[in-house]
């Protein structure tokens, strides 16, 4: 089904059970006016860790915004502040805890202080891609654990974008071995620094405005950010000509959309279906845009600018994977639900493999070996 023909069929949808809801007064002989002009509007605050209308990150917020408002006919207006509007960017998460704010769009692995568990919702080391987290959550039983821990913080979240797979970084120098990765510093936060730190080098934490001057100073000998989307407009190119990929420190980054339960309770039944929807339609079109964006930024980077593309090697890969299943184990060993939903992802995982085998990885190489370039 088209993005259209799902809009339209929600907005009669949600029309539709207003107009049931609505009620009309059996004496009136006149044409009423429809019901759901009636209807009193909820109006929902959302903050975001993005700044206004950043490209991939900050639109993914507004279109769930936006989704909301077309499929219930304006009666449910969400209005989306950029990091600093209203709280700070990792302040969100407890403005919509403390009901300061009614909801917010981040990405969770933001609040691994709070709970280690909260990575497994955006992205782990040599962990699940935006196709394969996403069957997870809707299918795998990591929705419901999503909600146990989120609640234990009064919020429930959804899936409502993904950047999908990112690439390895921008490094001043090439990495040929994996002594070449002992003293590097890296831009690199979360579970991917602890990797890094175990292969010798220095994981470095900075803000995205900040990473850029890091490279121009030499404070740092490289860094990660996105995709070639977001990192042609950053212009790391420019400082460190070689670009790796794919990462290993996030293979499918999801986002999210976290609501304070009191709010999500309060709100009528078709506009909590109709928020379940937007975060659904915001999520597919996250994928498409980073996916078809990324391909356009990636031959302007190389053809246009002269970016030299990178691959880790095989010994590189083997001694990453090896430590990032160390790192992701001892993240599942917090307590007993962090237990619960890392058996849950890895089970996930590996129903993804096992597909992954004999479906897009093979179809893929033998494209390629065809097609050629």
């Amino acid at each position: 089904m088209d993005r259209r023909t799902f809009l339209s069929g929600a907005s009669i949808a949600a029309a539709t059970v207003a107009t049931a809801c609505g009620g009309q007064d059996s004496e009136t002989t006149g044409p009423a006016a429809p019901a759901v002009n009636r209807r009193r509007t909820r109006q929902l605050r959302m903050v975001t860790t993005w700044p206004a209308n950043f490209p991939g990150l900050g639109t993914a917020a507004d279109r769930v915004a936006q989704f909301c408002n077309e499929m219930s006919g304006g009666t449910l207006d969400i209005r989306v502040y950029g990091a600093g509007e209203i709280v700070g960017a990792f302040e969100v998460f407890d403005a919509v805890s403390t009901g300061a704010a009614d909801m917010y769009h981040a990405a969770e692995y933001y609040w691994q202080g709070k709970h280690p568990g909260f990575n497994f919702f955006t992205a782990v080391p040599m962990g699940m891609t935006a196709t394969e987290i996403m069957a997870w959550c809707e299918f795998g039983g990591g929705q419901e654990l999503w909600e146990e821990l989120a609640g234990q913080f009064g919020i429930i979240s959804f899936q409502a974008g993904n950047s999908g797979l990112q690439m390895g970084g921008w490094f001043k120098r090439e990495i040929n071995t994996l002594e070449d990765f002992r003293g590097l510093r890296m831009r690199i936060p979360g579970l991917g620094g602890s990797v890094l730190r175990e292969l010798g080098g220095a994981a470095v934490a900075l803000s995205g405005s900040e990473i850029y001057p890091a490279l121009q100073s030499g404070t740092i000998d490289a860094t990660e950010w996105v995709g070639p989307w977001n990192d042609l407009a950053f212009g790391f190119y420019r400082e460190a000509p070689y670009y790796y990929g794919p990462g290993f420190h996030e293979p499918g980054s999801a986002l999210g959309v976290g609501i304070n339960r009191g709010v999500w309770d309060s709100l009528e039944s078709d506009h909590q279906a109709i928020l379940r929807a937007a975060c659904r339609a915001a999520n597919n079109q996250s994928i498409a845009e980073f996916a078809h964006q990324n391909a356009v930024a990636l031959r302007v980077l190389v053809e246009d600018h002269g970016v030299e593309l990178r691959q880790f090697s095989d010994e590189m890969w083997s001694r990453i994977g090896e430590i990032s299943e160390q790192v992701v184990a001892d993240v599942g060993n917090h307590d007993a639900l962090g237990r619960r939903i890392y058996e849950s992802y890895i089970e996930g995982r590996r129903r993804g493999r096992e597909w992954g085998r004999i479906s897009e990885p093979p179809y893929f190489m033998q494209r390629e070996r065809v097609l050629g370039r």
